[in-house]
């Protein structure tokens, strides 16, 4: 249990760092970066099972996932922030 939330909070550190480059040019922080991460890996795994898409298994599979929906996340918020 405890290392399944360790697992995830990784991720979400490493998708939330990725999105940031990909669509800011630089990561939030550590705390920024876990955040956008999680919500994102929440996001891209709801998505991916919405449109029955497979990103593969085990970490890299859950890095993909997460930092797609990291990316969605952060274009999303660009958009309701320039308004």
């Amino acid at each position: 249990m405890q290392m399944d939330i360790l697992w995830f909070l990784i991720v979400g550190v490493i998708a939330g760092w990725l999105a940031g480059v990909l669509v800011k040019g630089g990561g939030f922080g550590i705390l920024g970066d876990m955040v956008v991460g999680v919500i994102g890996a929440v996001l891209g795994g709801f998505l991916f099972t919405r449109f029955g898409v497979s990103a593969g298994g085990g970490l890299l599979g859950s890095i993909i996932v997460a930092t797609i929906g990291a990316v969605i996340l952060l274009v999303v918020l660009r958009l309701f922030r320039r308004r």
